[in-house]
């Protein structure tokens, strides 16, 4: 497994096609725009080829601006209870990589690897998956109605010539679950959202899907009833398959925009995610660059990412919550403490490394496939 630190710009991309797969559900659509930018910046010619549900105009607006957005009106895997659903996807991909004669496949799902058969490189980046899903939520396998999860996407992980894992701990959980993973890379993720000072109000601020049970959004909620400051919890509640998560105790502001979301980073004073399963979690990323005080759940991701620069809760206990809550809420110097620890450790998921560490994969495959990675 590599390391995560940023590698060094070996190659120069200027000119290269590169398709990649998005989705509007999960913080895939923000892991995708975010890196397109430095992708861009290096020259690259960008087509996105969306699945699932389809983006809003504002989303639609945002990948246009950064490169050619093709809505296939396929499913994401994780969306269907049938593995004959998926079957057009290796089709839909290959037509795209003729119509745009493109040099290199980036998928966002192993899954989209099955079957795939395209004269270029793939690179699949596994954010989050049913498999791991399961394993870290609710330490079991699949249900059997889902074992062809685990199978396809061990077969997409086979089918590609890299993948990619946004943390250390995921690639471990993903090895934990599927056996070695051929050329697997740590790459974490960053955030072009600029750096900020919050303006502290009395409130505490949670952002995430609350219908993913993964989110733990219900121990948040009841918690919530013991904080000294009011909750605001900004995101659906309402999965895509129509599972409601009911919110009691918090200002849920459902739904909104990332700019909306932001908006309420610059304001607030603390932050928590109480996330049982987070591959990454750009969420606690984009409130550390707003210098918000981080309570976060104690899982191997965020204390890989987060230890020494946030304050930590035992996921399963509401009470645990609540008092690491009020003791930022009581001690405004601690809180302006642990808000620029967080800032500073966010300093080190930028998005230029990011971006050089994926052009370094890029062009060690483009090296290898002989593809004129010199232009």
């Amino acid at each position: 497994m590599n390391s995560a630190t940023p590698f060094r710009k070996s190659y120069d991309m200027a000119g290269l096609r590169l398709l990649m797969t998005v989705d509007a559900v999960g913080g895939v659509w923000r892991y995708a725009m975010d890196l397109a930018v430095g992708l861009r910046a290096a020259g690259m010619e960008l087509v996105f080829a969306g699945f699932g549900p389809e983006p809003s105009q504002e989303r639609r607006a945002e990948a246009e601006a950064l490169g050619v957005l093709e809505w296939c009106h396929a499913p994401l895997d994780w969306m269907l209870d049938e593995e004959a659903g998926l079957d057009a996807v290796p089709e839909v991909i290959s037509g795209l990589v003729e119509k745009h004669g493109i040099d290199l496949v980036h998928l966002n799902l192993p899954s989209q690897a099955v079957g795939l058969k395209v004269p270029v490189p793939v690179v699949v980046v596994s954010h989050s998956c049913v498999v791991s899903w399961f394993a870290a939520v609710r330490d079991a396998g699949v249900p059997r109605s889902w074992e062809w999860q685990a199978r396809r996407n061990l077969e997409g992980f086979a089918a590609a010539d890299v993948s990619v894992a946004p943390s250390r701990s995921q690639a471990a959980l993903l090895e934990r679950c599927y056996g070695p993973i051929r050329g697997m890379h740590v790459v974490y993720n960053g955030s072009r959202l600029s750096e900020r000072y919050t303006s502290g109000e009395p409130f505490v601020l949670a952002a995430g899907r609350w219908w993913d049970e993964g989110k733990n959004g219900h121990v948040l909620d009841d918690a919530a009833g013991a904080f000294d400051w009011p909750l605001v919890m900004a995101g659906a509640n309402r999965s895509p398959r129509g599972d409601v998560v009911e919110l009691r105790n918090a200002d849920h502001r459902g739904e909104l925009s990332f700019a909306e979301t932001v908006g309420l980073m610059s304001r607030a004073g603390i932050f928590v995610s109480p996330s049982i399963y987070e591959p990454f979690g750009l969420a606690a990323l984009e409130a550390a660059r707003s210098a918000l005080p981080l309570v976060l759940a104690d899982i191997p991701t965020y204390r890989e990412l987060w230890g020494g620069a946030a304050i930590f809760f035992d996921p399963a206990d509401p009470i645990a919550l609540a008092a690491a809550v009020n003791r930022l809420v009581a001690d405004p110097a601690l809180r302006a403490q642990m808000g620029a620890a967080a800032r500073e450790r966010a300093a080190l998921y930028r998005p230029e490394a990011q971006t050089e560490a994926m052009l370094r994969i890029y062009g060690d495959l483009c090296a290898m496939a002989a593809l004129p990675s010199e232009r």
